[in-house]
């Protein structure tokens, strides 16, 4: 690199001086009625101003800071929401699964629901359940495993090993001519096993 390069010549650096100069040219006064001290300390204006700061002598900071409450005015059933909403950073929050950002009922509903299937309603036949519902990457994976959309997790699992055994080139006394079949497949177990469907 060479130092002497006519390029170094027109680069402008403020000099930490200079930066030290200028802010102590900017002095803020203390936000206290009637102090003419500097505002030398931050403090924030409270609930619903957030981002806008008092700032204060080292005196009035002590008295501020001893008297701030954020909460101040606010009733139980309101702190109790904001520290409740404070634990996930006061954002929305969506339940996670392909039902949950459809549905709006509690979930105690569904777990009363599959509780009384599971033992069956006195007088009623025990229902059976509906058959899996998969997305389009999920049908794809089972079409490429020789399944259809009503496949059960069993019946995924034996057409699985079944597919494994007899696409590995060890089963074919060393074929490796069904090999990438064999990859694809393993892919699509994966993808089902990856979004709990198997």
């Amino acid at each position: 690199m060479n130092l002497n390069s006519p390029l170094f010549d027109r680069i402008r650096v403020k000099s930490a001086k200079n930066a030290v100069l200028e802010k102590a040219k900017e002095k803020t006064p203390c936000s206290h009625p009637g102090c003419k001290d500097e505002g030398v300390y931050r403090a924030p204006k409270g609930r619903e101003r957030e981002g806008e700061y008092f700032t204060f002598c080292k005196e009035h900071i002590r008295e501020y800071n001893a008297t701030y409450d954020y909460f101040k005015g606010m009733d139980d059933d309101s702190m109790a929401k904001f520290r409740q909403a404070d634990a996930i950073g006061h954002r929305p929050t969506w339940k996670l699964g392909a039902r949950a950002a459809s549905s709006h009922v509690d979930e105690t509903v569904f777990a009363e629901a599959r509780a009384s299937r599971r033992r069956g309603v006195k007088g009623k036949a025990p229902q059976t359940e509906a058959p899996p519902r998969y997305n389009a990457l999920a049908l794809k994976a089972l079409m490429t495993m020789e399944l259809d959309g009503s496949a059960t997790q069993a019946r995924i699992k034996t057409r699985y090993k079944d597919l494994v055994k007899r696409h590995h080139p060890d089963a074919n006394g060393g074929d490796r001519s069904s090999e990438d079949k064999l990859r694809e497949i393993i892919q699509a177990y994966n993808y089902l096993r990856a979004n709990k469907l198997v």
